[in-house]
């Protein structure tokens, strides 16, 4: 099981100033913790700036198929914005990413585990429920998941022709992480100091 948190309203407003917005909601596990409330609000602002270009929620980003069908309806809307906006936990964010390689993915929200029975999901990413989520310094990439190392400050030098030292049929993290960034301009985002995660327990979590 797991909480999906809001991101600070700042962090979230200094992703979005001075573009066009795209929100995807997934309401997948709100069952278990999700911040409906508080999103609704924040969303209802972003949306007062004019710069929204239109909302999807829909259940489970997660499973490919139906995000993909979800999209197609929305992609005219997509394309006109500079940044999509996903409020969903680490699984989801990662998916929609790969969908939209052309796009700046963020993830809106923090994800914490609490106990209990976890949500499979029919795809290969994985969201360790670490806290504070680099995904939005990372191109929508989990460097802890991707990385064998789960290393946060780029990659270790291991790697040959593109595959992990540690496991020679995975795919170098910190590669697909630096292609991703420079397919759609943000590698600039490289320069941004590594900052250390909040491993915040489920009763420290707000």
């Amino acid at each position: 099981m797991l909480i999906t948190q809001l991101k600070a309203k700042e962090t979230i407003t200094s992703l979005t100033a001075g573009k066009k917005v795209f929100i995807i909601n997934c309401h997948g596990c709100k069952e278990v913790r999700f911040p409906e409330k508080e999103a609704v609000e924040l969303q209802k602002e972003l949306a007062a700036e004019g710069t929204v270009t239109g909302i999807m929620t829909t259940d489970y980003i997660c499973n490919p198929e139906n995000l993909e069908l979800r999209l197609k309806k929305h992609m005219s809307k997509i394309q006109e914005a500079d940044l999509v906006l996903v409020f969903s936990c680490g699984v989801g964010v990662q998916t929609v990413a790969e969908h939209l390689d052309d796009k700046m993915v963020c993830a809106a929200c923090d994800t914490y585990p609490v106990p209990g029975f976890q949500g499979v999901t029919p795809l290969e990413y994985k969201c360790d429920q670490c806290g504070e989520c680099y995904l939005n310094l990372t191109g929508g990439i989990c460097p802890i998941t991707a990385c064998s190392k789960s290393l946060v400050n780029g990659q270790c030098g291991g790697s040959k022709n593109g595959k992990c030292e540690v496991d020679s049929e995975m795919e170098c993290g910190w590669e697909r992480i630096y292609r991703r960034l420079k397919e759609i301009g943000r590698l600039d985002a490289l320069k941004c100091p590594t900052q250390i995660h909040n491993f915040a327990t489920d009763d420290e979590v707000k």
